[in-house]
């Protein structure tokens, strides 16, 4: 009892595992990857997307399915029979049979056998069948959508935590920068001290100055890996694998563009509103499919093979079988099933119209969002710009001034507070400027991963300007 407990263990702790170990093993897989890399990977893995995938595997047999009631069914048929019928002796009139032809009217058992090969094929079905494949042959193409759907809400969750490890990681190295600044600060301090042209209270608000720079920087460092930890779960890697994103935070002002413009995009790309025309297409064939319910429908069936009492006759001319029929059904009363149905195709097409209209309008309220999302992280970055030039012209001067006892610690240390700040809000600045042209581009119903690609040229203002 106890070793089949310690199996069991043993079993568990592989399972957990051993997915991680797998992915950790791959070595075709490298830990530092550029945007396109990372989508790529979160599309390949990507439970979401799989899932909207084999939705689609699942309809091409739907559509099979569906197209198959149009083509002939064709079936072999074989029966081997022994019976012994009494009905005749049951029969009214029995007694009326002279008594020497009774007597030899003894039923006995008897074999039969029979095989046959047997055809059924739809002739006219009112378009139920054609309508049915247009129904599957929409449903199939509605799912193509639903997965350009998923894949596109993936790149988008993908984009922003790889530029969110991006900014992590910028703003791990300010941290690591202010930090060292304020410990130069300090041996300038003490070697000022000892020279007798500073006093103690110069070196103490250094030392205060260089430990309250700490929390932030270990602030820093679980920002990173949990901004880390976001990317690889979309990865599917094991959370804490050691992910490097390879890109910048630049700044590109986008082309001008006004909402309309936007808007127009949107309405001709956007994957659900390309699903909510498809439905309402569904809906119409629906209607078409509950007319056709209590319409004229005509089949033929037909059977050829042999019938005989001995298994040497099956191949006997003589005992061939074959029957041909022609079938009409024209519905009289369905009991309101028809009625029914319309009714519910016409409700589904009024519900889908109300849907596309209220996703229209909030493409509207997202396409003026993104815009003015986009004007204010444009104009924040040319001020944070400014503000970090002029911040370290500030703190350099401070620096030079304490130097020769022109400036106290407390002007240093502002000088490094708002030059520390600067560099934040311009990493800040350029991370939402670049979230803020992907969101445009997703909104638009298009890519945001080629104009981000695009867009990273040298020679550009980016974040190299914050370090």
């Amino acid at each position: 009892m106890r070793m089949s407990s310690f199996s069991g263990a043993i079993i568990l702790l592989l399972g957990i595992l051993l997915p991680s170990l797998a992915y950790a093993a791959d070595p075709a897989e490298p830990a530092a990857v550029t945007l396109e890399q990372a989508v790529a990977i979160a599309l390949a893995r990507n439970q979401q997307v799989l899932i909207a995938r084999e939705e689609a595997d699942g309809l091409k047999g739907r559509y099979r399915e569906v197209r198959s009631q149009a083509l002939p069914s064709i079936n072999f048929n074989g029966t081997a029979l022994r019976w012994r019928d009494p009905s005749f002796l049951n029969a009214s009139s029995f007694d009326k049979i002279p008594i020497e032809f009774r007597e030899g009217l003894t039923p006995v058992g008897a074999n039969l056998f029979d095989y046959n090969v047997s055809v059924s094929q739809p002739l006219y079905t009112s378009g139920k069948v054609g309508t049915a494949l247009k129904l599957a042959s929409l449903e199939s193409e509605g799912v193509g959508v639903d997965i350009a759907r998923s894949e596109q809400d993936i790149r988008q969750r993908v984009i922003r935590a790889f530029y969110d490890l991006i900014l992590a990681d910028r703003l791990l190295g300010v941290a690591r920068a202010n930090v060292e600044l304020y410990r130069q600060h300090l041996e300038m301090a003490r070697v000022r001290r000892a020279a007798g042209v500073a006093t103690e209270v110069d070196v103490l608000r250094s030392e205060v100055n260089l430990a309250n720079a700490q929390p932030e920087l270990l602030r820093a460092e679980n920002s990173l890996r949990h901004a880390r930890s976001v990317l690889n779960n979309l990865l599917v890697r094991p959370i804490d694998a050691l992910t490097v994103a390879l890109g910048e935070l630049s700044f590109v002002p986008p082309p001008k563009m006004d909402v309309q413009e936007v808007v127009r995009h949107a309405v001709e790309h956007r994957p659900e509103l390309q699903r909510l025309r498809i439905n309402e297409r569904e809906a119409d064939q629906q209607k078409k499919l509950a007319n056709a319910e209590n319409r004229l429908r005509v089949d033929f069936n037909g059977q050829y093979g042999y019938s005989a009492r001995e298994p040497s006759n099956l191949g006997n001319h003589t005992f061939t079988r074959w029957m041909f029929t022609l079938n009409l059904t024209l519905p009289l009363f369905d009991g309101g099933r028809r009625s029914g149905l319309f009714q519910q195709a016409v409700a589904q097409r009024k519900v889908t119209e109300l849907q596309r209209s209220e996703q229209e309008n909030s493409v509207r309220l997202e396409a003026q969002t993104a815009l003015d999302e986009l004007d204010r992280t444009e104009k924040t970055v040319e001020a944070a710009q400014l503000n970090v030039h002029q911040a370290e012209k500030v703190l350099a001067m401070m620096q030079e001034n304490y130097r020769y006892g022109a400036a106290t610690t407390l002007d240093v240390t502002d000088a490094q507070a708002a030059l520390t700040a600067a560099r934040w809000n311009l990493l800040q600045g350029l991370h939402d400027h670049t979230l803020a042209r992907a969101q445009l581009r997703w909104v638009m119903g298009l890519d945001p991963v080629q104009e981000l690609q695009a867009e990273a040229k040298p020679g550009e203002a980016h974040d190299q300007d914050a370090n």
